[in-house]
């Protein structure tokens, strides 16, 4: 009879122990209710509870890494676009994230699409490509004053894509299109203004010493001469020709 009675007892201190006896991680904090009320934040380490009186509800601490599914958006230019992000958060205080809110991790998750939405809603399609930066940083502010009563701190928000119909990507690729062959017609039209600048530059030169000229002439010479040609140029100066041309030109007596 007393080794039933010492079983029993071994075994009801047994299960007392384990109802009261919890290990926190250094990541984590204990949220303890006394009957129902809350009586403070314990942990990390070793928590000693009062079996059956106290219960306790683990927090992680750690930054929880969130995905934004894809929110389809009309943009300030009414431009429809699909839009997904990431959250970086972790929780600061986390009484607030057991007794300000039921499912902290889910009702992040909510705001921040309806946070995502209303953003790109007042952003223009230029933004979300060519200024990602203040996209991310108004989301950032707006999604951490939506969190901050459930103690979360969100600590970055990035867009991660931005998906254009096919209609809009032919078009923005026709943009840029034109937009290449603009640049490249005015660095042709600048070379030629130069080129013709050099050009003027140069005749002057060789107006003053019209040796330059025939020296001109043999260096293009060399340039157009090749191997296997049994046919030579050779430039015959414009003064030599001239008096001929004039005796033709005059009647015949």
């Amino acid at each position: 009879m007393s080794l039933i009675l010492i079983i029993v007892v071994v075994f009801i201190v047994i299960i007392l122990l384990s109802a009261a006896i919890r290990i926190v991680q250094e990541y984590e904090r204990g949220v303890i209710f006394r009957l129902g009320r809350f009586v403070g934040v314990r942990g990390p380490g070793f928590i000693l509870l009062i079996p059956f009186i106290e219960r306790m509800v683990k927090i992680d601490l750690r930054v929880v890494t969130m995905d934004v599914p894809s929110q389809e958006c009309i943009t300030l230019d009414t431009v429809t676009v699909k839009v997904d992000a990431v959250v970086y958060f972790r929780v600061m205080k986390p009484e607030d994230a057991v007794l300000n809110v039921e499912q902290y991790i889910r009702a992040a998750s909510l705001l921040s699409q309806t946070t995502l939405r209303n953003v790109v809603g007042q952003s223009e399609l230029e933004d979300l490509l060519a200024h990602r930066d203040k996209v991310n940083e108004k989301l950032q502010t707006l999604i951490d004053e939506g969190t901050e009563p459930w103690g979360i701190k969100v600590s970055m928000v990035e867009v991660r894509d931005v998906e254009l119909p096919d209609t809009m990507k032919r078009a923005m690729a026709a943009q840029a299109e034109a937009e290449r062959e603009r640049r490249a017609k005015i660095v042709h039209a600048e070379g030629e203004a130069q080129a013709a600048q050099k050009l003027a530059e140069a005749a002057k030169i060789i107006a003053t010493q019209p040796s330059a000229l025939q020296l001109r002439y043999l260096q293009t010479l060399t340039q157009i001469a090749t191997e296997k040609t049994n046919t030579i140029i050779f430039p015959l100066p414009i003064d030599l020709v001239g008096p001929l041309l004039r005796r033709l030109d005059q009647p015949k007596k």
